[in-house]
């Protein structure tokens, strides 16, 4: 142990973040903003260690309720306390919840989750399966649970039999699934039938259902070296790749929403970053993270559509310009609508700028970030809606006030747990800071947090505050019985009612993203750098990528 020496700390933030003389952010002789507000924060505890704890605490309650009373179901219905099964009755809760608790490194949660994921019959359920939120939900839980334990959490069990039974079980469900490429194209049906490996005879898939496999699929290959799993979603992400008609993809790779199954041509030219389309955009940067030597083209196709984003969808509302949001488009025709699932946009900017190098996606990001940030601060629970528009064609006597204090208008005022702004501000932190090495630990309580495991990371501390008033908001307005629920009214204090509806990714996402912002330093944390160890999945389950 090394006797700690304040000044030195010092000395050395400031070589690493100097500012101009007489900044106003000095203090205590630290002249960047962002460490001179950790240390005045911390000036008796870890406020960043007491946030995680809060937000561990909100998730071992609510995996407490949905266990105790629907376990091997998938969801829990926590106003009347009853359970409901959405995604198959194959326990989607508890395998969204894995990698969670793994990283807040809850082992009673982690032990109960291996003990229960080898008990699940994949081969087998009675009710229509969704290929795309299975894949996204139960495969990539899984893989991420077998990835961490394998490798930076393998602490948190000796039980290797059941780390290697999560391999298994993913490879399980992905041979039960594998008959929904078995069309005349390879674009797979999404929603398909295990009891007669039959599909419900839709004509055609959509962007996000169809693009958001890959990732997932290609992970399970490489792991157990079958190559046919990934195979199967690089076929159908080929006519993504190479659209066709031409005409329908109206702005330079931003693309239709809808793809025909039988000739995989787009039927129309309908699209943007809303639900339905999002998160193909998404897994095209994400691709490149996960093995850059194999998966180049991904990232041209997305530095393609980030750059028409930019150029062509960017919108300020007319009673707000100072706020960015994304535009929305039929053909050439620019739709002023969102929706809260848009909100990862600014994530995704960010992600793309740090691993690219691009400045200027990082700012666009960060403007993204700052846009959705203002649908949480308008609203009467400080959550922001489902749906919202800046088209002022819209506008009446019970909107326009609204309108012209916030820059948006609700059109779809329902929270169902949602995490893409909090997500949003995730990345936003991991990509504004630096992590900071340490040969010494200190034994002051003021530095406790700094100098944990050696490591710290010190992003701009605005965007933990508003991940941190989210987390209020959210438990204050959805927490109801022994959960959370779905409540039908942002801007009605107290929500308006619950909808009695507690989604798996409130586990997998929401409390991840709220708790990993202001958690300590890890292998799996997003890295403010072009190396990445961990790229995140659509629904927040760490994959480890390929170097």
């Amino acid at each position: 142990m090394y006797l700690f020496s304040f000044s030195l700390l010092l000395a050395t933030l400031n070589v690493v973040h100097e500012v101009s003389p007489g900044s106003p952010y000095e203090y205590m002789g630290v002249k960047d903003r962002r460490v001179r507000s950790l240390l005045t924060r911390d000036a008796n505890a870890s406020e960043a260690q007491e946030r995680a704890d809060a937000v561990k605490d909100a998730f071992s309650f609510a995996w407490n309720g949905y266990f105790t009373t629907c376990r091997g179901q998938d969801e829990l219905q926590p106003v009347n306390n009853s359970c409901s099964n959405p995604r198959n009755s194959w326990g989607a809760s508890a395998v969204d919840a894995l990698s969670t608790a793994l990283v807040m490194e809850i082992q009673p949660i982690v032990d109960d989750i291996l003990e229960y994921i080898p008990t699940i019959d994949f081969t087998t359920t009675a009710t229509q399966i969704s290929l795309f939120e299975t894949t996204i939900r139960y495969v990539a839980g899984m893989l991420s649970g077998y990835d961490l334990l394998k490798g930076p959490l393998a602490n948190l069990t000796t039980n290797t039999a059941a780390i290697d039974t999560l391999l298994s079980q993913s490879q399980t469900l992905a041979n039960s699934l594998s008959f929904a490429f078995d069309t005349a194209t390879g674009i797979p049906s999404n929603d398909i039938y295990f009891t007669n490996r039959s599909n419900d005879s839709s004509p055609s898939n959509i962007l996000s259902q169809t693009g958001t496999l890959v990732l997932e699929w290609q992970r399970l290959s490489d792991l157990t070296g079958n190559t046919t799993y990934g195979d199967l979603a690089q076929k159908a992400e080929s006519y993504l790749l190479n659209p066709q008609p031409a005409y329908n993809s109206p702005f330079p790779g931003l693309v239709g929403t809808t793809i025909n199954i039988s000739n995989g041509l787009f039927v129309d030219a309908t699209g943007g970053w809303n639900g339905g389309d999002d998160s193909f955009y998404e897994y095209l940067l994400k691709m490149y993270i996960y093995d850059p030597s194999r998966y180049s083209n991904y990232s041209d196709r997305w530095i393609l559509a980030a750059d028409s984003t930019i150029k062509y969808l960017t919108s300020h509302p007319s009673s707000r310009p100072d706020l960015t949001f994304l535009a929305s488009y039929i053909n050439t025709s620019l739709v002023n609508t969102s929706e809260h699932l848009t909100c990862f946009d600014g994530g995704n900017f960010l992600l793309g700028g740090i691993v690219l190098g691009r400045q200027d996606y990082i700012n666009f990001g960060l403007d993204l970030v700052n846009g959705c940030h203002d649908t949480y601060t308008s609203t009467a629970t400080g959550i922001g809606p489902e749906e919202f528009s800046w088209n002022t064609t819209g506008l009446n006597a019970s909107n326009q006030a609204f309108y012209e204090r916030n820059g948006f208008y609700i059109t779809d005022a329902l929270y169902d747990l949602r995490p893409e702004v909090v997500e949003s501000y995730y990345y936003a932190y991991r990509i504004t800071g630096t992590v900071f090495s340490y040969g010494f630990h200190s034994t002051a309580p003021a530095l406790e947090q700094i100098t944990n495991n050696y490591w710290w990371y010190i992003g701009n501390p605005i965007y933990q505050d508003w991940a941190w008033d989210a987390f209020l908001a959210i438990n204050a307005t959805t927490r109801v019985g022994h959960g959370f629920s779905e409540i039908k009214d942002v801007n009605v204090p107290g929500g308006g009612g619950f909808n009695n509806v507690q989604e798996s990714f409130l586990f997998a996402e929401v409390l991840k993203y709220s708790y990993l912002i202001h958690a300590p330093d890890a292998a799996f944390q997003v890295q403010n750098g072009t190396e990445q160890q961990f790229v995140f999945n659509t629904e927040a389950h760490p994959l480890k990528v390929v170097r």
